[in-house]
């Protein structure tokens, strides 16, 4: 269960973070066809899903969405069946609609569970065995990961120290299951860019890793840096998106510079779109967000 050893990353190395190492639009893959399926994250029809959008979306009803829209794969998130994780009948129903509608079940992205970095080690340990009904699911599922949160407080080593803590003991359960735990950068210092590849790294867990988001960074955070950090870790990718202009782009990240970095890495998984807009309906934002990653799949440039 050692970590890989193909890569070390430490403060201020990958590529020199020179401008050079990510040219926008100009792919240095080529403009031949990218090897990456496509996968749709429940978060984008959270407004349906949580009955602000007028007619409400069951959960059980995601897969049939997801497969109308020809997406391949589906992630969960685990406020939208928060007391069924143990509820074997109910995640068979759910099972059995991905599979009825021709999608895979990824992940679960999971929330409230309590933080795998808190100083309190009685916290903390209650954080790592919340967790577990979690994996358990997944492993029903027949998802390959749990996406976690590595929040904690105190100084940036002392909190590197407690998430990888906890992080590992999560991940000691999930070998066990044969399920990943992934974390994203979700705020905190997990957005700060060098932090999570370290505690990730300090885990020493094979099946600890990342799953960047194009979105989820501060301003003084450069996004694609982050995310090319992030990338050797990588067991999924979120494609977040919040509007497109008239061609069909979207208007706060470049998804041709950002492509470039994730694939770069030899990444042929799933890049799941996670709509987070407002101007147009959850529906139209993820057929938009799915057009340009399949724009970009098939090789055609901006």
């Amino acid at each position: 269960m050692q970590r890989r050893t193909f890569l070390k990353i430490g403060v201020g190395t990958v590529c020199g973070f020179s401008a050079g190492c990510f040219e926008s639009a100009q792919s240095p893959l080529g403009s031949g066809k990218k090897n990456f399926k496509i996968s749709l994250a429940q978060w984008s029809f959270h407004k349906r899903l949580f009955g602000q959008a007028g007619e409400k979306m069951d959960n059980l009803d995601f897969a049939a969405e997801a497969g109308r829209l020809g997406f391949e794969g589906i992630e969960y998130v685990n406020a939208f069946f928060k007391d069924k994780a143990e509820d074997k009948d109910y995640l068979a129903e759910m099972k059995r609609r991905a599979s009825d509608n021709g999608v895979k079940s990824l992940l679960i992205m999971c929330d409230g569970e309590g933080n795998l970095g808190d100083p309190d080690d009685d916290k903390r340990t209650q954080a790592v065995e919340n967790h577990y009904r979690w994996v358990d699911a997944a492993k029903f599922l027949g998802c390959h990961s749990i996406r976690v949160n590595a929040a904690s407080e105190g100084s940036y080593e002392q909190q590197m120290k407690l998430a990888a803590d906890g992080l590992k003991r999560l991940s000691l359960y999930g070998t066990m299951k044969g399920i990943n735990v992934i974390v994203e950068n979700h705020w905190g210092l997990s957005s700060e860019g060098r932090w999570l590849p370290k505690v990730i790294e300090m885990t020493g867990m094979d099946n600890c890793g990342t799953l960047p988001d194009f979105g989820n960074f501060p301003q003084e955070v450069d996004a694609y840096e982050a995310v090319d950090l992030m990338m050797p870790y990588a067991k999924a990718v979120s494609a977040k998106s919040y509007d497109f202009d008239e061609d069909g782009n979207e208007t706060k990240i470049d998804y041709y510079r950002m492509m470039d970095v994730v694939l770069k890495h030899g990444y042929t998984g799933y890049v799941g779109v996670e709509y987070e807009g407002s101007r147009l309906s959850e529906e139209e934002g993820i057929i938009a967000t799915k057009k340009l990653l399949e724009k970009i799949r098939r090789g055609e440039k901006a």
